[in-house]
């Protein structure tokens, strides 16, 4: 961590003298790091003028979400959604963040049943009766980014899928309680990874969040399989996603090799998912998208 004099501006770009600033968090911060904690970088804590920007971007990534939820039902193709999405997103103002992202050719990702995520719309695949499906939206405007997704029963599910569908949603409500400034990512992974395992499913374990706002995915990695205690120091202006991908059986998952991004459970059963960014507040914690 660079050393800054107590009267320099500071690094966060607020135009304050340091030490009326930054200079207490940073002292609290390498207090942490002294005692072998992960701590974070300055370059993750957040602005609340880039908070704010997230939270435009939010915007539309909610509205559109909200709108998939209106039009979602049997009979409706994934690439129906993918148009939704697209069009949705740019009519007001924004870009789908996924759209050729590292080579993913769609807007959105639809994920049914066993796959877990990055599912690929498409124009033969159709939503049915039964069908539990991820759709996770992520959106780019004025050059902020916001990631969310939900999921959503088709017409009448199964009393398991369901039951997988409400206790992954718990899940993140269970790790949401524990993002706290200077609580650490292990201790909400553990309360997600606690309340999976509770209900008697297991969570997936190479695939977590991410931090989330000037880019796609920045870091921390976040995991929801690790101990309370452990992981990076949770600070205030830190945003990330919270977003476990909870597996009604084994956490084993692949990649399909016919298109290299669908991931799928390694035993053919469900698997749920909901995302939300967070971002850590001096009191806890806020929502911006979800």
């Amino acid at each position: 961590m660079e050393k800054m004099g107590r009267n320099d501006p500071c690094w966060c770009g607020s135009g304050k003298k340091y030490k009326t600033c930054h200079m207490l968090f940073d002292e609290k911060i390498h207090h942490y790091e002294l005692q072998g904690h992960i701590v974070p970088k300055r370059r993750m804590i957040k602005s609340k003028e880039q908070i704010q920007g997230i939270k435009d971007s939010s915007v539309i990534n909610i509205a559109v979400l909200d709108a998939v939820e209106k039009m979602i039902g049997p009979g409706v193709t994934t690439q129906q959604i993918d148009d939704l999405v697209h069009d949705m997103t740019v009519d007001m103002g924004g870009l789908p963040a996924t759209l050729n992202y590292e080579g993913f050719p769609k807007s959105v990702c639809t994920s049914i049943d066993e796959v877990v995520c990055h599912g690929i719309p498409s124009s033969e695949e159709i939503l049915k009766e039964g069908d539990i499906v991820n759709v996770d939206v992520s959106t780019l405007y004025k050059g902020y980014y916001s990631d969310s997704s939900r999921m959503f029963c088709i017409g009448e599910v199964s009393a398991e899928k369901r039951k997988l569908v409400q206790v992954t949603k718990e899940c993140v409500e269970k790790g949401l309680a524990m993002v706290k400034p200077w609580n650490f990512l292990g201790d909400m992974a553990q309360a997600v990874n606690d309340h999976a395992k509770a209900n008697g499913y297991s969570v997936v374990v190479d695939i977590g969040g991410h931090g989330v706002g000037l880019e796609f995915h920045e870091e921390p990695f976040v995991s929801y399989v690790t101990k309370a205690g452990t992981e990076m120091l949770m600070a205030p202006g830190m945003v990330f996603t919270i977003e476990p991908m909870v597996n009604m059986g084994t956490c084993e998952i692949y990649i399909d090799d016919d298109d290299g991004w669908t991931v799928r459970t390694e035993d053919g059963k469900p698997s749920a998912q909901w995302e939300v960014t967070v971002a850590v507040t001096d009191e806890g914690y806020e929502i911006l998208t979800y």
